[in-house]
């Protein structure tokens, strides 16, 4: 029996399933449909509202979540429940970030290690994974509510640099708001395609795609050529866009009034407050030649003159990436014909002239720059509903591909929808000290837990040469060939040793069978990504407790009786949390055991490399 959708609201027939276009910002997100009668890519908005949502997530006392505008509310009063930037998380470890740890306002954890980072909110822990669902679920309720129809598939878009853990974390949250990613798209790919560069087959065409956005800053070139859009090159500052230009407006304002810059971390509420006037001040400045503003009683003042000379040094930076990006791909300014502007912060004028003087040639910035990247995947949304035939759609992947890691979890390295030929590789190490032989076994399927997925081979890769656990370095490749047939090779990198499969990737699957991988996967998301976390929870849990225990055993000379009696008893906290199904007690012990063992590990390197270093001219 065929399937035929109905719109309740009015109950008129659907044509076929929508499948939309969303923009995850870093500051703000959106979603764009091509229009069923115009057949132009539109951003949704109800009315005069802005087609923006902040990228903002709120918790109240009781775990209520509100996201978007009404979330962003909460930066000034409660700053430490609310989250912002979560995109700057993405696919991250607290060492990727602790730079930058300062610049967030909630508490990101230190848990020493390289898995993914967590935000802690009262006594629960929360991945960006997780935190970038709840403003895709914000986005898929505001669309069905302006679409009065159901919406469950869509094209979502991320920085041309985000590597494969960030696209899977990002994929996994699409899953995790119950929407099917049919696929990944890069942002300056999106933004070239909503200007209509690369529809045209015959087209042969280098540009550069600049972005300027709250949070990020990224410079692309690309090359398009029979309609596939190559990166050459990409560059960019990850900690540059228009949140530092609010920040260098609020430092001039404190210098102005002596107040300390040390004060503002001491009160966050008055640290919201002054950010959010210096944004509204660089709004007002881009059409006009002075702010004046007020807070707390004291006058802001800020003229364009002097507005320009605190953004001049930021758009330098941008500048210097540009310059990197072409000597990366071996061009220069000149061989650049097309210069695509994208990112609300490039609406400040000084940002325009100094581009287009830069590449000495105007630049493209007649689509509205905030959702220039939602409507260009709304664009690939329709070329992938087939909507589109001037535009050809190479073989894909109909399931993901992966391997087994610690705990039965499904370590994809080849996503659904990927293009035909392909290949992808990844590094693994040992977790026992001295293992000679690793398993790798390869499924197919949507899945958190291979389990659940299919089982397509299994080999084993023996010969490791006898090391220290996290020292060999396992490198498992996977190579799909045009005719779908799937070439696996594990190698350990420092020996040379490898060993290889050959796997029909398909093994025949049936619609019905496909279509019902996919539809578990969005059925289990939720249940499958906590299962996930809590693997991970135990097996961070497993091996703080192996550490702690070597750690103990060698230095146990150099530790008080009281350390000792602590790191014993936050252990069996630790030992009897691991036995619950409950991942925030879990992350709480191992916080609360690293605290304890963070000190003495110190002390005791710092004497270590004292000894070393005695007699020693540095």
């Amino acid at each position: 029996m065929a399937k035929i959708a109905i719109n309740i609201a009015t109950g008129s027939l659907q044509k076929e399933e929508i499948i939309v276009g969303i923009d995850l910002g870093t500051t703000n997100s959106l979603v764009a449909i091509i229009h069923p009668d115009t057949r132009q890519a539109v951003a949704l908005k109800e009315h005069n509202s802005s087609s923006l949502v902040p990228s903002v997530v709120h918790f109240d006392a009781v775990g209520n979540i509100t996201v978007g505008e009404e979330a962003k509310n909460f930066l000034i009063t409660e700053p430490q429940n609310t989250i912002f930037s979560a995109k700057r998380l993405m696919g991250k470890s607290y060492d990727d970030i602790k730079e930058n740890a300062s610049f967030f306002s909630y508490k990101v954890i230190d848990d020493n290690t390289q898995s993914m980072i967590k935000i802690q909110v009262g006594n629960k822990f929360y991945s960006p994974v997780d935190l970038s669902s709840f403003i895709l679920k914000e986005l898929k309720h505001r669309a069905e509510h302006i679409l009065k129809t159901p919406v469950n598939k869509a094209v979502i878009t991320v920085p041309a640099y985000f590597n494969d853990a960030q696209r899977q974390a990002t994929r996994d949250a699409g899953k995790l708001a119950g929407i099917d990613v049919l696929r990944i798209v890069n942002e300056p790919t999106a933004a070239s395609l909503a200007y209509g560069l690369g529809l045209n087959k015959e087209e042969e065409k280098t540009i550069a795609v600049y972005d300027l956005g709250g949070g990020t800053f990224d410079i692309s070139v690309l090359k398009i050529s029979n309609g596939i859009f190559e990166v050459l090159s990409t560059n960019g500052d990850t900690y540059l866009g228009g949140d530092d230009i609010d920040n260098s407006i609020v430092k001039y304002w404190l210098q102005q009034s002596g107040i300390n810059e040390e004060e503002l971390k001491l009160n966050k509420e008055f640290a919201q407050a002054i950010r959010l006037k210096a944004e509204e001040a660089k709004i007002h400045l881009s059409s006009n030649d002075i702010f004046e503003g007020v807070l707390n009683a004291d006058q802001l003042t800020l003229t364009k003159k002097v507005f320009e000379s605190l953004v001049q040094p930021l758009v330098d930076k941008t500048i210097a990436c540009c310059s990197g990006a072409l000597k990366d791909a071996g061009l220069t300014t000149k061989d650049i014909e097309v210069i695509v502007m994208v990112g609300g912060s490039t609406r400040v004028p000084l940002v325009k002239e100094n581009i287009s003087r830069f590449f000495d040639k105007p630049v493209n910035d007649t689509v509205n720059p905030d959702e220039v990247v939602a409507l260009g995947a709304a664009i690939q949304a329709d070329i992938l509903a087939g909507n589109n035939k001037d535009v050809l759609l190479l073989d894909i992947t109909p399931l993901s591909l992966g391997i087994e890691t610690m705990g039965g979890l499904m370590d994809v390295l080849i996503t659904r929808n990927s293009k035909i030929p392909n290949k992808a590789a990844r590094q693994y190490t040992t977790h026992k000290d001295g293992q000679s032989g690793m398993k790798i076994s390869v499924y197919q399927g949507e899945r958190d837990m291979v389990k659940d997925n299919r089982k397509l081979a299994e080999f084993n890769l023996t010969g490791i040469p006898g090391m220290p656990a996290g020292l060999p370095k396992v490198e498992v490749s996977f190579l799909i060939n045009a005719d779908g047939i799937l070439v696996v090779k594990a190698k350990e990198l420092r020996s040379g040793i490898e060993q290889s499969i050959e796997v029909k990737a398909q093994q025949d699957l049936t619609d019905q069978e496909l279509e019902k991988m996919l539809r578990d996967s969005i059925t289990h998301a939720k249940e499958d990504i906590a299962t996930r976390a809590l693997v991970e929870a135990r097996t961070e849990g497993e091996q703080l407790l192996e550490n702690t225990e070597k750690f103990i055993q060698k230095n146990a000379s150099q530790l008080t009786k009281e350390e000792m009696m602590q790191t014993a008893a936050a252990m069996q906290a630790l030992q009897l949390a691991l036995t619950m199904e409950d991942k925030d007690l879990i992350h709480i012990k191992v916080e609360a055991l690293n605290d304890i063992s963070r000190p003495y590990a110190e002390r005791i390197m710092d004497t270590a490399i004292g000894h070393a270093m005695k007699g020693k001219i540095v």
